[in-house]
């Protein structure tokens, strides 16, 4: 045991700490002894020489190791026992190392892994001499430049990520200094180049410990450089320009209607009209005589469906109004049946629609979703260079995804932007998609009511802190997120950095969906411009009337005056005649 004892007290002097090595090698030896002793009792041992060219094996070997498996005792290294092969029925010690000593912080046994009992071992308050060079990179609301005040240092950043970055230095304990990536990229894999670039290289060339910010854990990088646990969740979304209103038009009454279908009502209109005086005109029993209470005039019969009557009687029905005309044969009956069992559908169908447009704001928007945006070339879209939303369509095995690519990758002049600003303002521009992540998105929706999110998220994903491959305070930091997530630390700080209430934009159509609007002149003018257009076209009509009417008795009231003026003369004659 002192041969194996390399540091520490030695044997003689009782100080009872003994290497592994040296423990698991005397108890190796006890096992294949107590096995070898068992073999004997039940067994005549007879040693044979082992002969390395010829492979005869030792007729005893097989039954020692079983006797080796039942071995059950109690070693330096623990309890002794064997399954299969393999030892079992021991445990090993989980130790942290302090600035004092070794701490014993868990265990871990063959069946049940790793077991944590002092979990408080992992956070030491207070901060030590340890300070890490923490890179990120600009950009809201993640990390900002404080925009009032002198301020040098860390204190000149704010932001979501600044403030979580503060909890778990605590945490954990820890000082940094914030440094900014030179390139402003995020970082991506060159396949020309093979090199990666942003914040990626820095930690892979160990220019930095950290990294902090809207950094998305994929593949790619995770191969490369560590990433602790998601400290938020989130996806690939569209955002768009708010799509305009439906201009409201003098005629919106007409809308509910197809043009089709008004041409269609208004040919069924005068096939009925024409149909009813048809049949009225065949039928003898529609044929009556105008004067009943003469019987002398048997003979003259007249019909009450005239081809004007026709089309009043078809328009009164039509507007649901009647009229004082009533089919009385059984032909001109069915007609009118079925005429009025068309009107009853398409008076409700253009009520049921009418109350949906004229109360109900309808948007104009192009497009639903990626699958609309991929399947046209008018509405450019693109995404941020050089970040993990242009490595996923990269990427990406899905046909709609790989066909967004090869349209962004071949666009000229290039869709891709270099920072989220850019691309926001050439969606405000209009005619252009812009594809970022929701968090981002959300936080941008929320403060301008012209941009909105269409569709759905494309994938999911999470945020990370980054760190070099193989560093020491993944681990810690991991930890300290998932308590910060249990606590609900990390929602709080979204909710003031997403949900502030004077940044914030308030949305007239907030309630839209749930509340009818009310109609002004823009939707049912027309109704009224149809009102004054009928009066004016009826009174033209009376006034035609008139002067077709009198035109009409103008010969008429001639031969009244000189029938008149004969019969004048001739009594005047008469008059002579006797007076001579």
């Amino acid at each position: 045991m002192e041969k194996f004892q390399f540091q520490g007290n030695n044997l003689l002097n009782k100080s009872r700490v003994i290497q592994a090595e040296a423990a698991l090698m005397y108890d190796s030896v006890q096992v294949f002894a107590v096995g070898l002793r068992t073999l004997e009792q039940s067994h005549a041992l007879r040693p044979m020489n082992i002969s390395c060219e010829l492979e005869h094996p030792w007729d005893g070997g097989l039954s020692l190791i079983n006797y080796i498996n039942t071995v059950d005792r109690k070693g330096i290294s623990g309890p002794i026992g064997f399954k299969e092969g393999r030892r079992i029925q021991f445990k090993l010690d989980l130790l942290k190392l302090r600035q004092q000593s070794l701490v014993k912080v868990g265990e871990w046994r063959p069946g049940s892994g790793v077991n944590i009992t002092d979990k408080s071992a992992f956070f030491e308050a207070g901060t030590t001499n340890v300070t890490l060079v923490v890179i990120t990179i600009l950009e809201t609301p993640y990390v900002m430049l404080r925009s009032k005040g002198n301020f040098s240092g860390n204190d000149r950043y704010e932001g979501f990520c600044i403030d979580l970055l503060k909890e778990i230095a605590h945490m954990v304990g820890f000082a940094y200094r914030i440094e900014l990536v030179p390139d402003g990229k995020y970082g991506v894999y060159d396949y020309e180049t093979g090199e990666w670039n942003g914040i990626v290289r820095q930690l892979m060339d160990k220019k930095a410990d950290l990294a902090v910010g809207s950094m998305t854990i994929n593949y790619a990088r995770e191969s490369v450089i560590d990433f602790t646990k998601p400290f938020m969740n989130l996806g690939i979304s569209i955002l768009f320009k708010v799509p305009t209103s439906h201009p409201a038009r003098l005629f919106s009454f007409m809308n509910p209607l197809a043009i089709e279908i008004w041409l269609y009502v208004l040919a069924a209109y005068i096939l009925v009209s024409v149909t009813m005086f048809v049949v009225a005109r065949f039928s003898p029993y529609e044929w009556n005589n105008p004067h009943p209470c003469h019987s002398q005039n048997t003979e003259i019969v007249e019909n009450q469906f005239s081809l004007a009557n026709s089309f009043w009687f078809t328009i009164g029905t039509l507007m649901q109004q009647g009229s004082d005309l009533n089919p009385k044969a059984t032909s001109t009956r069915i007609v009118s049946g079925v005429w009025w069992f068309f009107t009853l559908i398409i008076i409700s169908s253009y009520t049921a629609n009418l109350a949906a447009f004229l109360t109900v704001e309808r948007m104009i928007t192009p497009i639903e979703n990626a699958e609309d945006l991929a399947s046209q070339t008018d509405i450019s879209y693109g995404t941020l260079e050089s970040g993990s939303t242009m490595t996923f369509f990269r990427d990406s095995m899905i046909e709609t995804y790989k066909k967004m690519w090869r349209f962004m990758e071949n666009k000229k002049p290039s869709v891709f932007v270099p920072t989220y600003e850019e691309g926001i303002k050439r969606v405000l521009q209009g005619n252009y998609a812009f594809l970022m992540e929701s968090t981002m998105l959300d936080y941008i929706v929320q403060r301008d009511c012209n941009l909105t999110q269409i569709g759905g998220l494309l994938d999911s994903k999470g945020y990370g802190i980054a760190t070099p491959m193989g560093s020491p305070w993944r681990d810690k930091i991991s930890l300290a997120i998932l308590e910060l997530q249990e606590k609900g630390e990390i929602q709080i700080l979204y909710d003031k950095w997403w949900k502030s209430p004077s940044d914030t934009c308030m949305r007239n159509d907030k309630d839209k969906g749930s509340k009818a609007n009310a109609l002004g002149v823009d939707n049912i003018g027309g109704i009224f411009v149809v009102l004054l257009c009928g009066l004016t076209f009826a009174v033209l009509i009376a006034i035609f009337e008139f002067c077709y009417n009198s035109k009409r008795n103008v010969p008429v009231e001639r031969r009244m005056m000189i029938s008149t003026s004969n019969i004048k003369t001739v009594q005047a004659l008469n008059s002579s005649i006797i007076c001579h």
